[in-house]
């Protein structure tokens, strides 16, 4: 079995009242496996998507160890010069990540 294609895997989401994200509960790639999990700010989040590392949307199947359930990427898009979070196609001029339970 290969190594997957990604270096985190968020779990859950924490928004602010403004509806941007505020942090995000995820899984981090620690060599072949994953670590237990972490919460990344928005900020960091970001920074991380940037520099290249690949995020997705997820949850850790029981008892399967450092296997996940992914079902869908996440990435920096940008409105009227405002970085967004997205995990769709859909246009959004706000964080969008649907499918991750709110926390």
């Amino acid at each position: 079995m290969g190594k997957p294609k990604y270096d985190g895997v968020v779990e859950c989401v924490h928004y602010k009242p403004n509806g941007e994200v505020d942090w995000v509960r995820a899984y981090e790639r620690r060599g072949a496996t994953f670590s237990d999990y972490v919460v990344i700010p928005r900020d960091t989040l970001i920074q991380k998507l940037r520099s290249g590392k690949k995020y997705v949307v997820g949850k850790r199947i029981p008892e399967m160890a450092s296997t996940f359930d992914i079902i869908a990427s996440v990435r920096v898009s940008s409105s009227a010069g405002k970085d967004i979070l997205v995990s769709d196609d859909r246009p959004s001029d706000r964080d969008h990540l649907p499918g991750v339970p709110v926390f």
